[in-house]
């Protein structure tokens, strides 16, 4: 029986772009599979005591900096810690991965990826749709099916439909991964749902 890792995630979180060809490679030597979930971070934070990055404090923020530092260098990803359009609204792109997910999650894993190496290392505009659409088509996506159903009304119940899920399993963070009912938070924690797997 295969695996799935329930993966929630926002395109416009750098840990969730930093841990996501790591996690991709994960899936791949375990023979599991994902079920990708963009969430509302604007609706998690406020009931699980998270702050949106210009409200914490200025301690937090210059050592979040640190950190990105260190773990692009350890994942060996170009990255840009203030990207030309940071920060960037997530809500277009999370809607264009929800309507990837209908048919293929790989197809949604692929779009999550590209959407955040276009946005943390190449530095585009992930807000505009015609960005979503040519980085789809360099995924090798239908862009026209996608943004027909990133924008159907369907689509935005099921993405407030993952956030509610999401707050409800005591998700507070991207990326979470649960496997079998067990949540990791942070793609620094990959070690552990790794072991998990191999269980």
């Amino acid at each position: 029986m295969t695996d799935i890792v329930d993966y929630y995630v926002s395109p416009v979180s750098p840990w969730t772009y930093l841990g996501h060809e790591a996690f991709v490679a994960l899936l791949k030597q375990h023979r599991a599979a994902a079920a990708v979930k963009p969430i509302d971070l604007g609706r998690v934070f406020p009931v699980s005591g998270g702050l949106p990055l210009q409200k914490r404090a200025p301690q937090r923020q210059a050592y979040r900096l640190v950190e990105l530092k260190r773990w692009s260098a350890h994942r060996g990803i170009a990255f840009n810690l203030t990207p030309r359009h940071f920060p960037a609204p997530a809500e277009a792109a999370s809607l264009w991965i929800v309507a990837a997910s209908q048919d293929d999650e790989d197809a949604a894993l692929r779009l999550l990826g590209a959407i955040g190496r276009a946005y943390w290392t190449d530095e585009r505009d992930i807000g505009a749709t015609e960005t979503l659409r040519a980085i789809a088509t360099e995924a090798g996506l239908d862009a026209a099916t996608l943004a027909e159903r990133a924008a159907a009304p369907d689509t935005r119940i099921h993405y407030d439909t993952l956030t509610q899920e999401a707050i409800e399993r005591g998700v507070f963070g991207v990326p979470t991964y649960v496997l079998r009912g067990e949540m990791f938070w942070g793609q620094d924690r990959l070690d552990f749902l790794g072991r998990a797997l191999a269980q």
